[in-house]
């Protein structure tokens, strides 16, 4: 069973100043969730959290998550601009990117993020376009093939656009220091949404086997190796979450094991969680409109697919809670759905709920990251209001919903559309 992190009540009085749909984050579990990430990870001197921007690209929440030490992983220019805002620059900015516009590149050299290259023709493209090179520099590890935790195969990094043969980083890291690069880092991401506290681990024993070969092959200096993201949540209410501390522990381990006897126990750890690190501190508050009773039955909310893509785009389980309800037996069955002309506009198929009445509130959870962040204003639908739920239990909008004004403040002059 989930358990919202708000009440019906807190709700009610939300919505007489918001109107439904909006997003809500909980500023408590945000802070907590990520002291407990900097614990199991305190062992190693210089670990760092790069939060990833591309889940929750909310200023607020950025803010929140500096106070608690972390940096920012952005993939964009955009992305860039909103951590300098937010006061984020230099070593706080991770800038990991693929398929790279130049003035993204540009505006990363000039804030002095990490540049973490994603190809080794990049190496070229960058020193044309800024000239000379920072002096730390990554390149992010694709070791190809097919990638496996626990006898489950999670990804296939075989098939995967990101990152460099294993050939490829000893050239890259021999170009670079040619170039007057100091320090490197290495980076990598394998499989995505993991639940299992195998899969760090697993993954920094590779890249820690790699390192030191890189180290012994090209006698560069590899001052840091990132973990990226992949540690994911449960879901569905049957499945236990991961355990940050033991995954921690099991780096530790693989770090004693092979960097440390390799004269390697400098190098510090990071890590770019967006999931993990907010979704379960998200919601999306919705309200049935509608009721349907035709060859199913279907309750249509105020919220749709623009709200939350995942389950229309891949299916993806979102948990919902109807509140007020939460003690009910669960003996109605429905299909959820937004507005959308589309009909994977759907939040649950076939779910089994209690009887849901006209104007009930419901709660989907686990959408504190990758929610609000993938909306789009298709059928002319306009994105919802971000609010955050302080840890003193009052409550905040830090993001309004947009208006008709917004959708056609981009048309050009001569439309002359006047609202």
């Amino acid at each position: 069973m989930k358990t919202p992190f708000v009440t019906k009540e807190q709700l009610e009085e939300i919505c007489t100043q918001y109107p439904t749909p909006f997003h809500l984050y909980d500023e408590k579990g945000i802070r907590e969730n990520a002291r407990k990430l900097h614990q199991a990870f305190s062992w190693n001197n210089g670990y760092k959290e790069y939060f990833a921007v591309k889940a929750t690209p909310n200023p607020t929440i950025l803010r929140i998550l500096k106070d608690e030490g972390c940096g920012t992983d952005c993939s964009s220019y955009t992305e860039l601009l909103m951590s300098e805002k937010c006061g984020f620059a230099g070593s706080d900015i991770m800038f990991s990117s693929n398929d790279t516009p130049a003035e993204d590149f540009k505006l990363a050299a000039k804030l002095g993020a990490t540049i973490n290259l994603d190809d080794i023709t990049h190496i070229d493209f960058l020193k044309k376009t800024i000239g000379t090179l920072p002096k730390k520099m990554s390149c992010r590890y694709n070791p190809g093939g097919k990638f496996a935790v626990a006898n489950t195969i999670m990804d296939n990094p075989g098939d995967a656009k990101y990152g460099l043969t294993r050939p490829q980083m000893t050239e890259a890291y021999k170009q670079l220091k040619e170039l007057g690069v100091e320090e490197f880092g290495m980076h990598a991401f394998l499989a995505s949404n993991t639940v299992t506290n195998d899969y760090y681990p697993t993954l920094a024993k590779i890249l820690f086997k790699t390192a030191v070969e890189l180290k012994e092959e090209t006698g560069v200096h590899i001052t840091f190796i990132n973990l990226s993201g992949g540690i994911g949540i449960p879901y569905t209410p049957d499945k236990e979450p991961n355990d940050i501390m033991a995954i921690g522990e099991g780096v530790r381990k693989a770090y004693e094991e092979v960097l440390v006897p390799a004269g390697m126990g400098d190098v510090a750890i990071y890590t770019e969680l967006g999931r993990f690190m907010l979704a379960p501190y998200g919601h999306l508050v919705t309200r049935a409109i509608h009721e349907k009773h035709t060859h199913k039955e279907y309750i249509g909310v105020d919220a749709c697919a623009v709200n939350l893509m995942r389950p229309a785009m891949y299916g993806a389980y979102h948990h919902i809670t109807v509140m007020g309800k939460e003690n009910a037996p669960a003996d109605y069955l429905y299909d959820i759905t937004g507005s959308l002309c589309e009909n994977n506009d759907k939040f649950a198929i076939d779910r089994k709920l209690p009887k849901i009445d006209i104007g009930d509130l419901l709660v989907i959870h686990d959408t504190g990251a990758h929610g609000f962040a993938m909306g789009y204003n298709y059928n002319g639908k306009l994105k919802s209001a971000e609010i955050l739920l302080r840890e003193d239990n009052s409550y905040t909008i830090i993001r309004r919903s947009e208006t008709p004004e917004d959708y056609f403040a981009t048309l050009e002059d001569y439309w002359n559309v006047e609202l």
